[in-house]
């Protein structure tokens, strides 16, 4: 509010302001008297069951955005990163979300509800998994100590100070109205010099806990303090400024040695990076741009040895070849991986598609079966799996193979979009429209989930048990949506 009352001019506007800023100060007099402490205050001011709801509304907004990375591979990838670290935290009881967000900047960021997005330009530009993480857990940090909405409690704390201080400004305009807008200017100034100092205090107390968890989850804590110098180092390079990162989370020479004094009291730990962390970097990189700049990147890193995993640099030539739909060449990059690396989800996943995009679906059929023997759980092979399944007109075995990996991730949209798609090839339309109303049931999206549901009943086929299942989830799913058709008539 104070920046937009200084925008007002003029002798008028200043009794305006008075009336206003008197209007603040006196009549809610009784709640400031007896303001809890910051910790109560956080709870009072955004419990943690409303910033799940909080959470749950931008989950449904990213879903919906376009912004976000769907690629399961990579998505897998960061949740389990994140599910780490944030087990090793000091909250267990803390519901955790990582979603990757297609953007080149370096930057993550902590929501409410334990959401927490990632740039895809974070991701390539640490040098190290262990680099990855510790921005990870600083966020995290962030989150366990529950800095955001100790921010609104603390903003409210200070509107009574701020508020005091204007009303001297502004009653002073009556007499001598350049010592009242001195006095505003000071006013506003040490708010903001106030939140400023608040927010500083927020990122060390993050670095602190993040540092612990990055150490208890076995990463490589040198690697907080080292990411935080390439990126002050780096700042003059960036056209239009700092990072993102750096603009949203205040980074000082001080708060890099408070970080590295902390480190050279904990026990050298050596840490290799897991193949993943490679593999995911060089999807990103092969999906951005053109694929001709993906081909060339790859092909002159390889010429020039410039890469920190070859294995790496092959796979992520082989997606990129890919995507140009050269596919010869990209099953010779794969056949390279096959041959001088370790055996991998990731690349097993990659062969399969591309065989099914040369035009062999049996083929690609085969390969993901054999390959989901090795990696039961990979997610990149079920839904290649399924769908190799479903474009071969094979409903029934697809809806056997979902019907064994659904219990594994019983919150997958995909899963139950995959289930709907076989449910449609039978002709079983009440199962069609419940598979997918659970789809956007676990994609946030509440509204449509009632309408499949409110379709599978109208439906006309289904028995009686299919039928009794689609009703009771549609009055769960309505009570959730606050229907009034759902909620029982009071007693009079």
């Amino acid at each position: 509010m104070p920046s937009e009352l200084l925008k007002l001019k003029g002798y008028h506007s200043r009794v305006k302001i008075i009336y206003l800023a008197l209007l603040c100060l006196f009549v809610p007099v009784a709640l400031a008297d007896d303001l809890p402490d910051l910790g109560e205050v956080a709870q009072t001011v955004m419990t943690p069951q409303e910033e799940q709801r909080i959470g749950e509304e931008i989950l449904r907004d990213v879903a919906a955005s376009g912004e976000v990375v769907n690629d399961i591979e990579v998505v897998d990838y960061l949740q389990n990163l994140g599910y780490r670290l944030a087990s090793n935290g000091p909250d267990n009881q803390q519901r955790f979300t990582f979603f990757v967000v297609r953007d080149n900047s370096i930057n993550a960021f902590a929501l409410p509800g334990g959401v927490i997005g990632v740039h895809t330009g974070l991701i390539q530009s640490t040098a190290s998994e262990s680099e990855l993480a510790s921005v990870l857990a600083h966020e995290i940090g962030h989150v366990v100590q529950r800095h955001l909405a100790r921010m609104v409690a603390q903003q409210r704390q200070d509107a009574w100070q701020s508020l005091a201080a204007m009303a001297f400004a502004l009653l002073a305009a009556r007499s001598n109205p350049q010592l009242a807008g001195g006095s505003m200017v000071a006013a506003q100034a040490g708010a903001i010099q106030k939140q400023l100092d608040y927010t500083r205090e927020h990122e060390r107390e993050a670095d602190r806990v993040g540092l612990q968890i990055l150490n208890q989850a076995g990463f490589d804590t040198r690697a907080m303090p080292l990411f935080f110098e390439q990126l002050m180092k780096g700042t003059r390079f960036y056209d239009g400024g700092a990072p993102t990162f750096l603009r949203t989370h205040p980074l000082t020479s001080e708060r890099i040695a408070d970080v590295r004094n902390r480190v050279e009291q904990l026990p050298y730990r050596q840490v290799t990076d897991g193949p993943e962390f490679q593999y995911v970097r060089a999807k990103l990189r092969a999906l951005d741009g053109s694929p001709q700049q993906a081909i060339a990147w790859f092909t002159d890193g390889l010429r020039e040895k410039k890469f920190s995993s070859e294995a790496a640099q092959h796979y992520g030539l082989a997606m990129a070849y890919s995507r140009a739909n050269n596919l010869q060449q990209a099953r010779q990059e794969v056949r390279w991986l096959r041959e001088h690396a370790p055996r991998h989800a990731m690349i097993e996943t990659l062969a399969a598609h591309l065989e099914f995009a040369n035009g062999n679906p049996r083929e690609a059929e085969n390969e993901f079966r054999q390959a989901l023997v090795a990696y039961p759980e990979h997610r990149g092979l079920i839904y290649g799996y399924a769908e190799a399944l479903l474009a071969r007109g094979q409903p029934d075995a697809a809806l056997k193979l979902l019907s064994e990996k659904q219990p594994l991730y019983p919150a997958d949209a995909h899963l139950y979009e995959l289930q709907s798609q076989a449910y449609t090839q039978l002709g079983k339309n009440l199962l069609r429209h419940q598979a997918q109303g659970e789809a956007y049931f676990y994609s946030f999206n509440l509204p449509s989930a009632i309408e499949q549901m409110d379709l599978a009943l109208k439906s006309g086929d289904g028995d009686f048990y299919q039928l009794s299942i689609v009703e009771a989830r549609l009055k769960q799913l309505r009570q959730l949506m606050g229907d009034p058709k759902d909620k029982k008539p009071e007693k009079r």
